[in-house]
């Protein structure tokens, strides 16, 4: 009898996110959604026929909180996605150190957290998939912008060191790095600026994510890039 399929989102909203929720429901899966505010989630979670946790990932007893109640409710999750971040901008002489601060917990502390508490349970289990979601800033700092990119580039560090750690222990520890737009419903000018498939579909992008935790593990990726193709690198 194949195993269940339990999926946790953390970092959830209407993007990408939901995206997931929605395939990963469509493979059978069992999904549970783990966002700060769980409202807006409302929608979505009636219907993928799944659950909510309001979670703030930065915080140590709030995650331990989380997986303990994914696992009564659902069971451990073998397929655990980090897609939370913070983000702040403005010249680097002018920002607030408290607003950084913030942006790197969320950002980059919060997939430590986050993922420590899925090894725990994916090293008893034996197997289990940890997928973190980079962007632009994960390999190249912009002006104005090195909050983000502090956060970012440490958790590229995190995915290195814990995809070396684990993978050897059948746990299979990626990243995947978003560079460039994502389709945005609520702001339709992006699209109908950067031209026909000029930002990357969030539909397309979580089936990378399935197609990362269904590899033979005879040949995992650790690191893939995502752009569209009119996108500069």
């Amino acid at each position: 009898m194949a195993q269940q399929e339990n999926a946790l989102i953390v970092g959830s909203g209407p993007g990408l996110s939901a995206s997931l929720a929605r395939l990963f429901k469509k493979e059978g899966m069992k999904v549970a959604l783990a966002a700060r505010n769980v409202k807006k989630l409302d929608g979505l979670v009636k219907e993928i026929d799944g659950r909510a946790y309001a979670c703030d990932a930065s915080n140590p007893t709030d995650v331990k909180n989380l997986f303990q109640s994914v696992s009564q409710d659902l069971g451990d999750p073998n397929l655990v996605v980090y897609n939370a971040s913070g983000r702040v901008r403005g010249p680097v002489t002018e920002l607030d150190p408290e607003d950084v601060r913030q942006t790197i917990l969320i950002t980059c502390y919060g997939g430590f957290l986050i993922g420590q508490e899925a090894a725990k349970r994916m090293l008893k289990a034996g197997n289990g998939t940890l997928l973190f979601t980079g962007a632009s800033a994960s390999v190249k700092g912009y002006a104005n912008s090195p909050a983000f990119a502090m956060g970012k580039m440490g958790l590229t560090g995190l995915v290195q060191s814990m995809a070396r750690e684990l993978q050897p222990r059948n746990i299979h520890v990626a990243q995947v790095v978003i560079d460039g737009g994502i389709n945005n419903p609520e702001r339709p000018e992006r699209r109908t600026a950067r031209g026909p498939d000029g930002c990357l579909d969030p539909d397309a992008i979580a089936q990378t994510y399935l197609h990362l935790h269904r590899q033979h593990r005879s040949s995992w990726a650790s690191h893939i890039e995502l752009r569209p193709w009119s996108e500069k690198f």
